[in-house]
């Protein structure tokens, strides 16, 4: 399995409607390209959030090719979405990971 790992700092300002998008509109919308089986949010406990609330969301794939078709045929237009919507009250950054068994 590949976890796609978003990791977010949002604005104390915008936190409540930024999670309520995250779970009723961003994740739905991932995991309707059928790239995705699933997503998990998580909450970073020991981060500095003087600044903002930092999340993770991790998107599971299946295998690196859906993980690819995701990249190549939607990642733009979400971060595109993302960026209108938010601008600059939020900071991610993504990583890629392989889950060992």
């Amino acid at each position: 399995m590949i976890v796609y790992n978003v990791t977010t700092k949002v604005s104390h300002a915008i936190a409540a409607d930024w999670l309520s998008w995250l779970k009723t509109e961003h994740i739905p919308d991932l995991v309707q390209t059928g790239c995705f089986t699933q997503a998990v949010i998580l909450h970073l406990v020991e981060a500095d959030d003087e600044e903002g609330i930092t999340y993770a969301v991790q998107y599971h794939a299946e295998s690196q090719a859906l993980y690819n078709r995701y990249m190549e045929k939607y990642a733009a237009d979400m971060r595109k979405k993302a960026l209108e919507k938010w601008g600059d009250r939020v900071i991610s950054f993504r990583t890629l990971m392989h889950l060992v068994h």
